[in-house]
């Protein structure tokens, strides 16, 4: 940041007086007046150049931004860089132009700073892109060069970006991703680019980090390179004294009196092993994320047809009937096409703007909704009352699968932007869990019904760990499926997820249909898997 100098303009008052010595002092006390005026000047025009610039580049980067905001935003570096943008870097700007206050600036700011993003916001921008790197397996370079499938926006990490995810991250003690992103941060440094961060800060993480990770050949040779750039640094020093001491009794205990040479080749995201999570499926659901998931056989896939579905002659599917595709044979999951016109799409979208918000999981034991860390979405909630069209699209759900739905939830709309999902779940309650939709008073939810608004250019499939389907979202179409088997007893196969959106924007709209109503409707079944 700048420091600007004020100068204080004195008002000298002197009496005439034959002695020239004396105004000699008051000709060099002005020349030092004028040179400090001259530095004032000199530091308004260096705050007001920076300023420019920062305005030029603001100015280039909004008229790409505000021309298409969907599709700028729809890559995931271009969402956490506005959210660091609104949170850190205006601040600064404002403290900059505060040494000199701007009313109209001010003003301005303070209008819009209710509107920014917080600290908060910015950390989760940062985590949504590690979650981007673990399920689709992009390293950092890839990620910092904006290079990502579907994009149409160039959006590149700078060095102090690179930084400020790897501290994020060793803040939250998850140096697996300090190291990557650390590691990115160094490499781009020594090309040659500029950057705010010290050399030696990143060092600083990086070597411990990689300590964490439990490299102590490299942990140490990066340490060794931390003191050559700082000497001083006492916490560097007192680490590499450790780290040598620890090394030396791995190597006693192994019978060994020399190490191993540090591993020179760059960190990538195959270097160390990822830590495992409470997530038992992880790997199998990233892999259906990534279109990595089982393949059905010749034999399973001659079973798979598409129709004209008319609802069992329903009087509103006759002259158009829905047009339907089988997307698994068992458990059995359909798609019907053109199951929403874009005007439907648009009206619904509409409608749930002003009331998005954090999307909740009800808990299993209350039945309360509440925000949870493994879904990252928001919704809203539309009556039939709302709008003709919700009522329609509503009336369209109940004939095109014959169950009703009165006594089913109301349609939830959810918006998935920059690294959003919702990890592998049960959309029906378990036995250890009978009071979830206790509430409502509707029995269990038989079957799901889901709305896809939007197409994503990469990422946001509907997978199923459990049998390998990844359903890929195509604006205008719906997949349905039972959650239940006519027995009542939960179809444990129907275990989904939400796969983060790589690059896009992600709409869709739920309706959980639940058992009271369906009584003749779906029959009870005679065994326990009917």
């Amino acid at each position: 940041k700048m420091s600007v100098w004020f100068p204080c303009f004195f008002v000298i008052i002197f009496v005439l007086s034959p002695f020239i010595g004396q105004m000699t002092d008051l000709i060099f006390a002005e020349r030092e007046l004028v040179q400090s005026l001259k530095e004032y000047i000199e530091a308004e025009e260096l705050k007001l150049e920076a300023v420019k610039s920062w305005a030029d580049k603001l100015d280039l980067l909004t008229r790409a931004s505000t021309s298409d905001p969907e599709g700028f935003l729809a890559h995931p570096v271009n969402a956490y860089k506005l959210m660091k943008r609104l949170n850190t870097e205006w601040s600064e700007l404002e403290s900059l132009v505060l040494q000199d206050p701007s009313d109209g600036f001010i003003s301005n700011m303070s209008v819009h700073r209710q509107y920014f993003p917080d600290e908060e916001d910015e950390k989760g921008a940062a985590k949504a892109l590690l979650r981007l790197q673990d399920t689709y397996k992009l390293d950092s370079e890839s990620f910092s060069k904006g290079k990502l499938p579907g994009v149409r926006y160039n959006a590149e990490l700078t060095v102090d970006d690179c930084f400020d995810m790897g501290k994020l991250a060793y803040n939250e003690n998850d140096y697996y991703h300090s190291v990557l992103w650390m590691q990115q941060a160094l490499r781009q440094m020594d090309s040659g680019e500029d950057a705010k961060t010290l050399k030696a800060d990143i060092l600083d993480y990086l070597s411990y980090s990689v300590y964490q990770m439990g490299d102590l050949p490299r942990a140490i040779e990066l340490t060794r390179r931390l003191v050559a750039i700082d000497p001083s640094h006492q916490r560097a020093g007192t680490n590499l004294r450790y780290f040598e001491r620890l090394l030396s009794k791995e190597l006693r205990d192994l019978g060994r009196s020399q190490q191993e040479p540090a591993d020179e080749r760059p960190i990538q995201l195959d270097t160390y092993e990822r830590p495992k999570d409470y997530l038992p499926e992880r790997e199998v659901y990233e892999a259906l994320c990534r279109g990595e998931g089982v393949k059905m056989t010749p034999k399973r896939l001659s079973r798979l047809f598409c129709r004209y579905q008319d609802g069992n002659r329903n009087p509103r599917l006759l002259l158009k009937p829905m047009k339907e595709e089988d997307e698994w044979d068992s458990p059995h999951i359909v798609r019907f096409l053109e199951a929403l016109s874009d005007e439907e799409i648009e009206k619904i979208k509409e409608l749930a703007k002003p009331n998005l918000a954090r999307a909740t999981v009800r808990d299993p034991n209350t039945g309360v909704l509440t925000v949870a860390h493994y879904r990252v979405s928001k919704s809203a909630w539309l009556e039939g009352e709302d709008d003709p069209v919700i009522a329609r699209v509503n009336q369209r759900i109940e004939d095109v699968t014959g169950l009703s739905v009165n006594t089913a939830e109301l349609l939830q709309v959810a918006n998935y932007g920059v690294g959003g999902q919702y990890e592998p779940h049960y959309d029906f309650s378990r036995k250890d869990e009978p009071d979830a939709f206790k509430s409502l008073g509707t029995g269990n939810r038989v079957a799901t019904f889901l709305n896809y608004m939007s197409d994503v250019e990469a990422g946001g499939a509907t997978v199923f760990p459990d049998f390998g389907a990844a359903i890929w979202p195509r604006k205008g179409t719906a997949v349905f499926w039972y959650n239940l088997f006519k027995s009542g007893e939960g179809d444990y196969r129907t275990r989904h997820a939400a796969c983060p959106v790589l690059v896009g924007s992600k709409w869709v709209s739920n309706k959980w249909i639940h058992e009271r109503g369906q009584e003749f409707r779906r029959p009870c079944g005679l065994t326990e898997v009917d």
